[in-house]
């Protein structure tokens, strides 16, 4: 379902339940060792997913093990993300030749418990979010909120190998038209970020989707493709 917001150069896999035929490979089994049951189907289905996109991606399917904050440890040459919720598992995996990072997340489209807004969301944030619900009701967009910050920390932690907290950044959902289940989202930085590409990163540019009870959104950063240098004279035509 998340293809429906990510361009063609990722290789997106999810499911919505999970397969009985989906196990970790050995070196994963100690990551998840500890785990409670609930925890384990959700990380094993995702590795299971995680491995099909690989293969998608032409790459034999190696373990995906964990870093110090348990982010996922891509092999060499890819970039990718892990998400999961109640119903939903979701990977999305690319070459780094075409694609810089890339965040998504999942959230049911419900409201969020009581007290987490306040806690995520900076005061204009909070705005917004009541103005939305006033116009889109049938979007919960403080969950909106929640799960575009999570996919802009998942794309800016590959970049910056840092903490980023939730005021960190500040969220702006733009709706499509009327009674459209998708639209973009911008995310600015308000902290200083990492260099990308010679240039100073300041911000994501993400989409999200609403559609079977979940809330998907996801950021894909391209590499920038160096510009050419401009001729003299080519504007006019001079060979």
């Amino acid at each position: 379902m998340i293809e429906r917001i990510l361009p063609a150069d990722v290789v997106a896999v999810d499911t919505f339940d999970d397969p009985p035929d989906a196990t970790l490979l050995a070196e994963e089994e100690s990551i998840v060792a500890k785990a409670i049951e609930k925890r384990r189907r959700e990380f094993t289905t995702a590795r299971h997913c995680a491995r099909a996109a690989l293969v998608r991606l032409g790459l034999p399917p190696s373990p995906i093990l964990a870093g110090r904050l348990n982010e996922p440890l891509w092999p060499a040459g890819v970039v990718g993300t892990i998400t999961h919720c109640p119903g939903y598992r979701g990977v999305v995996v690319a070459a780094d030749t075409r694609i810089t990072t890339v965040g998504i997340d999942a959230e049911p489209n419900e409201p969020l418990t009581a007290g987490v807004l306040e806690s995520v969301a900076l005061p204009d944030e909070r705005v917004h979010v009541a103005e939305l619900l006033q116009a889109r009701p049938e979007v919960r967009w403080d969950r909106m909120l929640f799960c575009a910050k999570e996919a802009v920390y998942k794309s800016w932690f590959p970049l910056a190998q840092r903490w980023l907290d939730f005021e960190d950044a500040v969220v702006t959902m733009r709706p499509g038209s009327a009674g459209a289940a998708t639209g973009v989202f911008d995310a600015r930085l308000l902290v200083v970020g990492p260099r990308v590409g010679g240039r100073r990163l300041t911000g994501f540019t993400g989409r999200w989707l609403v559609e079977q009870g979940l809330i998907l959104t996801a950021i894909v950063v391209p590499v920038a493709v160096p510009a050419r240098p401009v001729r003299p004279h080519a504007a006019a035509g001079v060979r």
